[in-house]
């Protein structure tokens, strides 16, 4: 039987009699032999995910320790992870979570809607507007529902609108475009004259949307903020600017790079997580307090989901607010950032352009990439996991490093010459990004 998939032809197995425990057999595909035909796929491909089972200890950030089956556990330095100021086991955080608990128990109690509305989710939203100079805020249970109920909402409620989408934007932002049901229209990379040719084009009493990233996670490269919300703006664009990689890590207060590059002002929503540099788990968007109430009012994916716990919120409260106050963890990120890439360019690793602290050396094999993640966790006890199609194009398979304030210098020299040890055993590639991303 052949079936349409993803855009790609694939066989499965002729229908044939599945029969259940019980008496009565069922009729239609083998749906397991359909499920294996695929997995199978993805493991000739290179591309299966092996998840590393990890146990977090406090007070030893980067550091955690490997559970495998029949083996003992040992310790690996994390070099990939996005709690990427090690805040998720601050005792600032801890301290503000288990009184929390102590004081309010485990869950919300329901969505915000009916009995789930707490007074620390209204605190955190306080904060999240104050931190984004904006009017109000509104909390969702991850990023992901973040982007996607809000770019659905406007979408689908906005007569006739358009959403303008940078070509790299994430999954999660793409999921809210594609079922808001509006017209999407696709503007290459960060490029400001594609940008406006396709919003010179179109209808100016149609709503528009100009949906775009601040910084992304696979290249590490950042957007013109200032200069894509001046284009959407004289075009009568809405502007929606996902900071999930900055909020925490950029700015004085570390409201992201619009804040760094002095652009707040000008971004109309603003969406950040709480489950990166802030260490917890959420996400949420800061607007106006009319746009901000629309989608608390009309976003399905708010209405219809349980609140996080007073907890969470708790936690993600102290977090902003001792990372917004303290300049010095964006400072020592940034000088391990830096000498992370000092140490790789002189080891002449193929490290590729990134102007953040996402660090990405390529491979260009899906299965080299995870060779090259297993050698390292195997015999150097560092851990980085593979970055393959379709996170990133076929042939920019990579290795997605993020340096956090509590890597060590002794720390970074492993760290490299693992790397130098890991391609000199493996043959890899050293000089396909010594000048360039790959073609």
């Amino acid at each position: 039987m052949t079936l349409l998939w993803n855009h790609r032809t694939v066989e499965v197995h002729e229908p044939r009699l599945l029969h259940s425990t019980g008496l009565n057999p069922r009729v239609g595909i083998d749906y397991e032999g359909f499920f294996a035909s695929r997995l199978d796929a993805l493991r000739k491909d290179g591309r299966y995910r092996h998840f590393a089972e990890l146990e977090r200890i406090v007070g030893a950030f980067p550091k955690a320790r490997l559970h495998r089956p029949g083996q003992p556990p040992r310790d690996v330095t994390v070099w990939c992870s996005n709690d990427y100021l090690g805040m998720g086991q601050h005792p600032v955080v801890l301290d503000a979570m288990q009184a929390a608990v102590s004081a309010q128990g485990s869950g919300a109690g329901g969505t915000r809607n009916i009995s789930g509305t707490n007074i620390t989710h209204v605190a955190l939203e306080r904060e999240l507007a104050k931190l984004h100079g904006k009017e109000a805020a509104l909390v969702f249970t991850s990023g992901y529902v973040a982007n996607e109920t809000t770019l659905q909402t406007l979408g689908a409620s906005l007569p006739g609108c358009e959403i303008y989408s940078d070509a790299l934007n994430h999954a999660s932002m793409i999921a809210g475009i594609r079922h808001s049901g509006a017209v999407r229209r696709i503007f290459r990379h960060n490029d400001l004259d594609h940008l406006e040719e396709l919003l010179a084009a179109a209808d100016p009493a149609t709503p528009k949307v100009v949906a775009f990233e601040s910084v992304y996670s696979m290249d590490g490269d950042v957007a013109p903020i200032g200069r894509i919300c001046e284009v959407s703006h004289r075009y009568g664009a809405m502007t929606y600017l996902d900071e999930v990689h900055a909020v925490g890590m950029y700015g004085a207060r570390g409201a992201g790079i619009a804040e760094r590059d002095g652009a707040l002002e000008e971004v109309d929503i603003v969406q950040g997580t709480l489950a990166k540099a802030f260490g917890v788990i959420g996400g949420y968007i800061a607007s106006s307090a009319a746009t901000v109430d629309f989608i608390r009012s009309f976003g399905a994916g708010f209405i219809f989901s349980t609140s996080m716990p007073p907890a969470i919120a708790a936690a993600a409260l102290a977090s902003i607010r001792h990372v917004s106050c303290n300049l010095e963890l964006r400072v020592r990120h940034q000088d391990r950032v830096e000498q992370l890439k000092h140490r790789m360019r002189q080891a002449g690793l193929p490290l590729m352009p990134s102007a953040t602290h996402i660090v990405p050396l390529l491979v260009g094999d899906a299965s080299r990439c995870k060779q090259a993640s297993d050698l390292l966790l195997d015999c150097c006890g560092i851990y980085v996991q593979p970055i393959n199609y379709p996170t990133v194009p076929r042939g920019a398979e990579r290795l997605r490093l993020t340096p956090t304030p509590l890597h060590s210098d002794d720390d970074i020299a492993d760290l490299v010459e693992s790397l130098q040890d890991t391609w000199d055993a493996l043959e890899l590639d050293l000089s396909a990004a010594a000048h360039g991303k790959p073609s």
